[in-house]
């Protein structure tokens, strides 16, 4: 917050912030729910092992997961925009965006598997989703984990 800027301008401003943040992730999640919900009808889906069924599975409900948590901000917005305070929107939607995330990275990985089990081999897939699931953990939540352990910083 600047000194300039009044709390009610800072949560207006943070609203907007997580706002477009959850902007940039749900293209992705919208074409990863997309090519989910054609797979069982491509005419290679009954080829599929028990691991890359499972994997399939897990990728289409996080997905669906992820669109719920990632949608909630807006939707609680529009119903409640005149009752709750922006304070309470801005805290709410971070967290609901957290674990949106996270169930979005969960289903990137378990799409991973499916699609590198089918190509590959089952140790291939279980080796690219294990790879891909580090570069996850780390670039969105390690990163962070990270700063925070070393300690406050200056909002901004």
């Amino acid at each position: 917050m600047t000194p300039e800027e009044t709390p009610k301008q800072r949560y207006d401003r943070e609203l907007i912030e997580l706002l477009n943040e959850v902007r940039v992730g749900l293209p992705g999640v919208q074409v990863l729910f997309a090519f989910l919900l054609a797979v069982p009808f491509s005419s290679g889906f009954d080829q599929l092992t028990r691991l890359e069924r499972d994997a399939y599975y897990v990728a289409l409900i996080t997905t669906t997961l992820a669109s719920a948590f990632m949608i909630a901000t807006s939707s609680f917005h529009r119903l409640r925009w005149r009752v709750e305070s922006k304070e309470h929107i801005v805290k709410l939607g971070n967290a609901l965006t957290i674990v949106g995330f996270f169930f979005l990275a969960v289903a990137m990985v378990a799409a991973v598997l499916t699609v590198t089990s089918f190509l590959f081999g089952s140790g291939a897939g279980i080796a690219a989703a294990i790879g891909i699931g580090l570069v996850f953990l780390v670039l969105w939540y390690g990163l962070a984990f990270g700063a925070w352990l070393r300690g406050p910083r200056h909002p901004g």
